[in-house]
């Protein structure tokens, strides 16, 4: 399905109902875009999918619909308290995903919701912000007072936010791009676009809670949603270290210390990546990557155990249980800040 999990099917979806089926979690990752990368880190799908169960069943609990139904352990579906090890599958209801023709970077959305009628992913991811740092891109597409921010330009320093700012991207388009309210209530189809922003909003302020309550600061973070029969379900994976950004003492706990080392250590690569995705666009080319002349390089060993490491004290943190061997997140925190 995806770089980083796997998507099984045991039901499909029809106009009707609902399938069935699950998420199987790799160890692999990806940054800008890219898909899977040279490497592998140890343990990374289980805390993935650990993090993602915990969430779902805190939003279930909070009355937030989800798609979830549980994580899988030796073929029964079952909740996460009750599983004897970290687990790296999770049941989930499946809805309908239509083809999305297109022509270059022109897409047909009303064939896909055509197609889908009152059952489907909606084809938005909805992001929620908490904070802006520094390189956001937010400071490039926006100015503060887009947001009744007492700014009159952005600050060169971390502008933390007493309201968090939702926006809406493109989730199927090859190149994703941000929205505006009248162009995400459109891609949505039937799905009210304002229904979609109170979902995100609650899902943010659980998420947010939970991390405050271990210590960890809630950056940002995105969902996607799938409709059914006149209401929105939180669906895919939500609050992870691949989804959401939090950060711990200052430092990031999250993708993004990935995406900092490679632009550190090798910055042709991520240049490269960003001249082709802008030649694609100048020339309304789907397939960026078709166009990138450098391939990525493997990580150090070193780099790959950091992380590893990263990943499992931060779900151990996160959740409050012991799920994984690792480090005090202090410690692996402190091997972050020396990459």
């Amino acid at each position: 399905m995806t770089s980083v999990k796997e998507f099984r099917i045991e039901e499909e979806a029809t106009d009707d109902d609902l399938g069935r089926g699950s998420f199987v979690f790799t160890d692999d990752y990806s940054v800008f875009d890219w898909g899977k990368m040279p490497d592998q880190i140890p343990q990374k799908g289980a805390t993935l999918c650990t993090m993602g169960a915990f969430n779902f069943e805190l939003l279930e609990s909070e009355g937030v619909p989800t798609h979830y139904r549980g994580v899988v352990e030796n073929g029964d579906v079952i909740p996460l308290e009750d599983a004897s090890h970290p687990p790296w599958e999770m049941a989930i209801d499946l809805t309908q995903v239509p083809d999305l023709p297109h022509e270059g970077r022109e897409y047909d959305y009303d064939h896909y919701h055509e197609a889908a009628g009152e059952n489907y992913l909606i084809p938005l991811e909805i992001v929620f912000r908490n904070r802006v740092p520094v390189g956001s891109s937010l400071r490039r597409r926006t100015d503060p007072a887009d947001h009744d921010l007492d700014f009159e330009t952005w600050p060169d320093e971390v502008v933390d936010l007493e309201e968090p700012i939702v926006e809406f991207s493109t989730k199927y388009e090859e190149g994703d791009r941000y929205l505006d309210h009248a162009e995400a209530d459109a891609i949505a189809g039937v799905a009210a676009i304002d229904d979609l922003e109170a979902v995100a909003r609650e899902v943010n302020r659980i998420i947010t809670e939970q991390a405050d309550s271990a210590g960890l600061v809630h950056e940002d973070g995105k969902i996607e949603c799938l409709y059914y029969q006149g209401e929105i379900r939180v669906a895919d994976v939500v609050g992870t270290f691949d989804e959401n950004r939090f950060s711990y003492e200052g430092t990031q706990l999250s993708k993004e210390v990935l995406r900092q080392y490679h632009k550190r250590t090798q910055p042709d690569w991520v240049e490269a990546v960003d001249t082709a995705k802008a030649e694609a666009k100048r020339e309304d080319i789907a397939d960026w990557k078709s166009l990138c002349e450098e391939e990525p390089e493997s990580l150090e060993d070193e780099v790959l155990e950091t992380a590893r490491d990263m990943y499992c004290a931060g779900a151990n943190a996160y959740t409050g249980r012991e799920f994984f061997e690792a480090p005090p997140l202090s410690s692996a925190i402190g091997a972050v800040q020396r990459l």
